[in-house]
């Protein structure tokens, strides 16, 4: 079993959504039993709510649903999952200084852009305070970077 998880700062529109998509994506392909897949925060702020409701307006029109109630990243995550997939740089470093709190970090942590294919980007923007095309731009990224996870993760060209 693959573990990923996603982070951003709240927990309720660019992690879940990551969570959500990246789900979506191994149901469609028949490679759910395969993964466990969660999202966190790297701050408390919006511990026990559902996603953002702009995000889960803009990914049901996608046919994706958003699940979910946020949480806190804490050391343990860098034990509990293979890898860790940071939405910004902001969010890379509050994670590089909770996994030095880590007993035995194994997770690789990267930023989610590495992996986008399609777009230039080299972080997923935080759309919180826009408007809806900003929800738009992060599914597509997501979109992006996790169709291109899976195709190395099935390839195992993953280093």
């Amino acid at each position: 079993m693959t573990r990923l998880l996603f982070v951003c700062l709240g927990n309720i529109c660019r992690s879940p959504a990551g969570e959500n998509v990246m789900n979506h994506l191994l149901e469609r392909e028949g490679l759910n039993t395969r993964f466990e897949v969660d999202s966190a925060g790297t701050a408390g702020y919006h511990i026990g709510n559902a996603p953002d409701l702009r995000m889960s307006k803009a990914a049901r029109a996608r046919g994706i649903a958003m699940k979910g109630r946020a949480r806190q990243v804490n050391p343990s995550d860098f034990e509990a999952f293979d890898w860790i997939f940071a939405m910004d740089r902001s969010n890379f470093e509050d994670l590089a200084a909770v996994r030095m709190r880590s007993d035995n970090p194994t997770a690789r942590l990267v930023l989610f852009c590495d992996f986008c294919e399609k777009h230039e980007e080299k972080e997923v923007p935080d759309p919180y305070y826009g408007g809806p095309e900003g929800f738009e731009k992060v599914l597509d990224l997501l979109e992006d970077g996790c169709s291109t996870f899976l195709r190395r993760w099935r390839e195992e060209k993953l280093d």
